[in-house]
């Protein structure tokens, strides 16, 4: 791995535990805040909401300063948003911050893809975006446990001052390790261009797919620790461990759907979307039963990071001459469906569903998503359409 996407996978990790790891000590934030779990469980919509909107806002508002500087701009305002996080008296004050960090979430994610694709050749370009969701997948490995576990010992506000730490080990990467770079506006054009490679059936498609990702993963996973405590009957100190077995598997799959993105890109990415949805269906099936559902919650996080890294590729691949909005979208896309997901897993909660139902509601969600891939790619094959050229970095 050069060492500049190791410093970008350094800052990803940081934001990618401070974004899941809620999941995790989620009812611990909801009585130390005072309100119920599906209430908490705004918190991930607002986090969500902020990446979505506020990301391409700034990334957008950002485009003359160099993408280095922005890169250290962004690490600061996170280790600055843990901080405000750990002291946050109430409801109110940390969801504001949580939005505050949010916004430097998405924004830092679409430049540092397009930094990521900038270091290696095009064939690598898979890869490369592998390497910055590897940071994703490492955080669900050895950040969400880990301050799922910290937040057990002593108290959730000591989970986000961990996390002001490696915030700071990760602003330290960047400043020493990315080159210099140019802003936006010196390789990019003018901003209609921009927008104007948003209407490639590509790139919308792809946005789509996101949305029916996000949904089908995030439905249950915003309510795990709840769901593993109460329908399967695990005790509080082993669900780190499932949160651990799931970010295992999401390593392993980040790394399988770069390859395959690499290799027949289509193809991979329908298959597996028709896999998650049985995949699905099978966690509500095995719910009750600690064995099944820990093999199957592996499973699950490998293949909701292996489509993850396809979709994502095939945007950067058809925004490859105007990357600034498209790459900003990337996060936001992911992060619309996250937030539907905490809000409609709150609606079904709250309406006497039950956590062994959100699992269903998700195969659903995949398997649409599965039947849109399906007529992209033919759509793709009859125009004969080919990729665009790079634009230079």
């Amino acid at each position: 791995m050069p060492l500049p996407l190791f410093a970008l996978f350094l800052a990803a990790f940081a934001f990618g535990t401070t974004e899941f790891v809620i999941a995790g000590i989620l009812p611990e934030v909801a009585v130390g805040l005072g309100v119920s779990i599906p209430f908490a469980g705004y918190l991930v919509s607002g986090y969500a909401l902020g990446i979505a909107v506020g990301g391409p806002l700034l990334t957008m508002a950002t485009r003359s300063v160099s993408r280095r500087a922005i890169l250290i701009a962004l690490t600061i305002a996170f280790c600055l948003g843990q901080i405000a996080c750990a002291l946050a008296p109430s409801f109110a004050t940390m969801l504001a911050f949580r939005v505050a960090t949010a916004v430097a979430h998405g924004a830092y994610f679409g430049i540092a893809m397009v930094v990521a694709v900038s270091l290696v050749p095009q064939a690598f370009r898979g890869r490369a975006v592998s390497v910055i969701l590897a940071g994703l997948t490492v955080s669900n490995i050895i950040g969400v446990p880990a301050g799922a576990a910290i937040g057990g010992l002593w108290g959730w506000r000591a989970t986000f001052w961990a996390m002001a730490l490696v915030g700071v080990l990760a602003l330290v990467a960047i400043w020493t390790l990315i080159p210099q770079t140019k802003s936006e506006t010196q390789h990019s054009g003018h901003l209609g261009r921009e927008v104007r490679v948003l209407g490639r059936q590509q790139v919308w498609t792809s946005l789509i797919l996101m949305l029916a990702l996000m949904i089908g993963q995030m439905v249950p996973f915003t309510y795990i620790t709840p769901l593993l405590r109460e329908v399967t009957g695990l005790d509080a100190m082993v669900i780190p461990w499932i949160l651990l077995l799931n970010g295992v598997g999401a390593t392993l799959g980040v790394f399988i759907g770069g390859r395959l993105s690499d290799w027949k890109l289509m193809p991979s990415l329908i298959v597996m979307l028709a896999i998650q949805a049985a995949v699905s269906v099978t966690l509500y099936l095995v719910s009750p039963y600690p064995v099944p559902m820990a093999a199957t919650i592996f499973v699950w996080g490998a293949l909701n990071f292996a489509i993850g890294t396809p979709i994502q590729a095939r945007i950067l691949m058809w925004t490859a001459d105007a990357p600034s909005l498209a790459s900003s979208l990337i996060p936001s896309g992911f992060n619309i469906g996250i937030a539907i997901a905490a809000v409609v897993g709150a609606v079904l909660l709250e309406g006497g569903y039950g956590y062994r139902s959100l699992p269903v509601l998700g195969a659903v969600t995949l398997a649409l998503g599965c039947l849109i891939a399906i007529l992209s790619a033919a759509r793709e094959h009859r125009s004969a359409a080919v990729p665009p050229h790079p634009a230079l970095i």
